[in-house]
């Protein structure tokens, strides 16, 4: 069952977490309470870690079922702890915000389009994805514009028609624009899901969350 929750008060969950088909990352300050409903909710194994020393985990990092991206400067024991679970790489370059700069499922990658070539071999190689450049509503930050899953992917409102069509042939999966947490046109930001469930930011309105499941599989 879905989950409307927030993290420490803020209903921003995808800024703070970060998930994939078999694990959710969140960070240590969130309550014990949110941390197992959204767990829960998406069906995955747990663990609270920072990023860089910041609670801002999923702006800071991305993955899928085959690994995880993490910024250059995250610590030793931050990587070890998501290890025990699955891959990590670090991102090589000057832009670290590896969750505001990829989409991803377990089969494509978009990512910003100003990343370098040895930042998209990482991607690809923590991934096992193919790995191409874009934007969603004219925004470069494709990661929090939009969530993909294995069944579905959910994108900003300003999204453009050739903007729509690039991402249904490129994710081969159903694509539909919408709104999280009361008309914010930041899918990621708000929103975390995978093909078995979704947990969304407490402000997120009936109709939100009507087409958070029509666009993701859930109905």
């Amino acid at each position: 069952m879905p989950k409307i929750l927030t993290f420490n008060g803020s209903p921003y969950l995808g800024v703070f977490a970060a998930n994939t088909e078999k694990l959710a990352i969140i960070p240590p300050d969130v309550s014990q309470q949110a941390f197992k409903e959204t767990c829960e909710a998406l069906g995955v194994d747990g663990i609270k870690t920072s990023v860089c020393e910041c609670s801002v985990v999923g702006a800071l990092m991305c993955g899928n079922s085959h690994g995880c991206v993490v910024p250059s400067y995250a610590l030793e024991e931050e990587i070890a702890r998501i290890e025990k679970y699955t891959q990590v790489l670090r991102l090589p370059s000057k832009m670290n915000a590896a969750g505001n700069l990829i989409l991803a499922n377990d089969e494509v990658a978009i990512v910003h389009p100003d990343m370098g070539k040895n930042a998209i071999k990482v991607v690809k190689d923590a991934l096992n994805v193919e790995v191409y450049k874009g934007r969603i509503g004219g925004l470069k930050t494709v990661g929090m514009a939009a969530v993909a899953t294995n069944k579905g992917v959910l994108v900003h409102p300003k999204a453009s028609a050739q903007e729509l069509k690039f991402l249904e042939d490129t994710f081969g999966l159903p694509v539909d624009v919408g709104t999280v947490n009361f008309g914010s046109g930041l899918i990621g930001a708000a929103l975390l899901a995978n093909s078995k469930g979704y947990v969304v930011g407490a402000e997120t309105t009936g109709p939100e969350l009507g087409r958070i499941e029509d666009a993701l599989g859930f109905i």
